[in-house]
């Protein structure tokens, strides 16, 4: 899965410019110049997508790109994080479970699919070996 999430940006008519995301209805933000909507579109997305994994809920899945959309990308450790938790859920484990699978302590689990706490991303890669994924890393250009 891939966490690039359209957003479109349009001038509210006040001065500000507005961004939404059409697969996540309660994510919205807004900039006074497109540059810093787009900065600001990239926090946005982090919380919103915090907000579903704090209150364990579905992650929503992206939808394709469509003219006229700005791609907005979950900073790394955010996406890794959040894989995990996705990695989880559809394993249908317990943190507990995974915990003792990785020989740690529950808490840890909690943690690790944490978007606020600073996780070592070897350790989400091991847990996802556990539950049969693997993190795949890419580089794109930024123009």
């Amino acid at each position: 899965m891939h966490f690039t999430y359209p957003a479109t940006i349009k001038d509210d008519g006040e001065g500000n410019f507005l961004v939404t995301f059409r697969d996540i209805p309660f994510a919205a933000t807004e900039g006074k110049t497109v540059d810093e909507a787009l900065t600001e579109a990239q926090d946005c997305l982090e919380t919103a997508i915090a907000s579903c994994v704090k209150d364990k809920q579905d992650i929503p899945t992206p939808s394709k790109l469509k003219k006229g959309d700005y791609p907005i990308r979950l900073p790394a450790q955010t996406a890794a994080k959040t894989a995990l938790y996705i990695a989880i859920k559809k394993s249908g484990l317990s943190n507990s479970e995974l915990a003792r699978r990785l020989g740690t302590d529950e808490k840890e689990i909690r943690r690790m699919v944490d978007p606020w706490h600073p996780t070592k991303l070897p350790r989400i890669e091991m847990a996802l070996s556990v539950l049969g994924f693997h993190l795949s890393v890419s580089m794109e250009s930024a123009a």
